[in-house]
C-alpha cells in the first residue's frame, strides 16, 4: 500500500462513492478503481463492497482508512520537521468562514498577521448548511463553521476547537414595543412575523425550538443567511429575527434582547484535518483565531 491508495481509501469513506472521490481527487472513477485493485492485493480482507450500484468501506475498509488519518499525519510531520526546525513561518494559509464570522474575524486576522513574518491568508466565504462543513477542511486549512450546542458532535475525520460560544438574541427595530423589555420569551415573539435562515443551518433548530416552548407555529416571512441583510430588513419593520449578540455588525436601526426559555446559543469551531497543524504557519493563524475570538467575545455589552 502507498500513501496515495490510503488517500483515496480515506476519501471513499468520507465521500461514498468513486465517482465523488474521482470528482474531489480531480481524477477519473476508472483510476480509483484501479488504485483500490491495487490496495486490496496487499490486504488480506475485503476492504470494500458493493451496495447498489456504489461501492463502499467494509469494516475492515473503514479500520484502514481510520488508520490512514494516522498515516497522513504521520508524513505531514516529517515533510514540514525541516521548515519547522528553522522556525520558518511564513507560507500560504488558507481559511473559509461562513459570513458572519468572515466579517468577524477576517479584519482582525489580516491586522494581526500583518508583516513579512506571518503566514500569508488566503481567506474564502463558504455560507453552506451545517453539515457540508467537515467537507470544505478538504479544500482548505482552517474552517470556521458553526453549530447548536446540543447538535451532533463533528466527525471524527476532523479536528475541532470551539472559538466562541455565542448567546442568540432577538432583533427588533427601533422603537418596537417589544424593545423596551430586557428579556423576551417565547411567548412574547411567537405572534410576530420572522425572518429566519434557510432550511438544514443550524439556527432553524432555535426557531423550531422557539415555537415548540409557546405551543404554536411561527409566522415565517422571510428567509435570509445573510445578517447584515437580516438587519436592514428587521430595521425596515420586515420581521423580527435571531442575530448573533458579538458577531454581527451593530445596526442604528435594531436592538438586540436576549430571549428567555429555550437554549438560544450558537458555537463557532474551528475545522481542520489533523495533519494540517503538522505546519507552523497552520498553528500560527489557528493561535490568532483564538486570540481575535477572545477580543470579539470581550466587546459584548450584553445586548443593551
Amino acid at each position: 500500500m502507498d500513501e496515495r491508495q490510503l488517500r483515496i481509501l480515506r476519501e471513499l469513506g468520507d465521500l461514498g462513492s468513486v465517482s465523488a472521490v474521482a470528482e474531489a481527487l480531480h481524477v477519473t472513477p476508472s483510476a480509483i478503481s484501479q488504485q483500490l485493485r491495487l490496495l486490496q492485493r496487499s490486504i488480506p480482507v475485503p476492504l470494500t463492497e458493493r451496495a447498489g450500484r456504489r461501492v463502499v468501506l467494509t469494516d475492515a475498509g473503514h479500520a484502514l482508512a481510520a488508520a490512514a488519518i494516522e498515516v497522513e499525519s504521520a508524513l505531514a510531520r516529517a515533510r514540514h520537521a525541516v521548515a519547522d526546525f528553522a522556525e520558518q513561518p511564513a507560507g500560504v494559509v488558507s481559511v473559509a468562514a461562513f459570513h458572519s464570522a468572515a466579517s468577524a474575524f477576517f479584519p482582525r486576522l489580516l491586522h494581526g498577521l500583518s508583516g513579512p513574518d506571518h503566514p500569508r491568508l488566503a481567506l474564502a466565504d463558504e455560507d453552506v448548511a451545517q453539515d457540508r462543513f467537515p467537507a470544505l477542511t478538504r479544500d482548505h486549512d482552517l474552517v470556521l463553521a458553526h453549530r447548536l450546542d446540543h447538535a451532533p458532535p463533528w466527525p471524527r475525520t476532523v479536528t475541532s476547537a470551539t472559538l466562541l460560544r455565542e448567546p442568540l438574541d432577538v432583533a427588533l427595530p427601533v422603537g418596537h414595543p417589544l424593545a423596551a423589555e430586557p428579556v423576551l420569551s417565547p411567548r412574547d415573539v411567537a405572534d410576530q412575523p420572522w425572518i429566519t435562515v434557510h432550511d438544514g443551518f443550524p439556527l432553524m433548530a432555535t426557531i423550531e425550538a422557539i415555537a415548540a416552548s409557546a405551543d404554536r407555529a411561527l409566522d415565517i416571512v422571510h428567509r435570509i443567511n445573510e445578517f447584515t441583510v437580516v438587519a436592514e430588513v428587521v430595521a425596515a419593520g420586515g420581521g423580527v429575527a435571531l442575530m448573533p449578540r458579538w458577531t454581527a455588525r451593530p445596526h442604528p436601526g435594531i436592538v438586540l434582547r436576549p430571549l428567555s426559555g429555550v437554549h438560544a446559543r450558537r458555537r463557532i469551531d474551528v475545522l481542520h484535518r489533523p495533519e494540517r497543524t503538522a505546519r507552523k504557519a497552520v498553528r500560527t493563524v489557528l493561535a490568532e483565531l483564538r486570540t481575535t475570538a477572545a477580543r470579539i467575545q470581550g466587546r459584548d455589552t450584553s445586548a443593551t
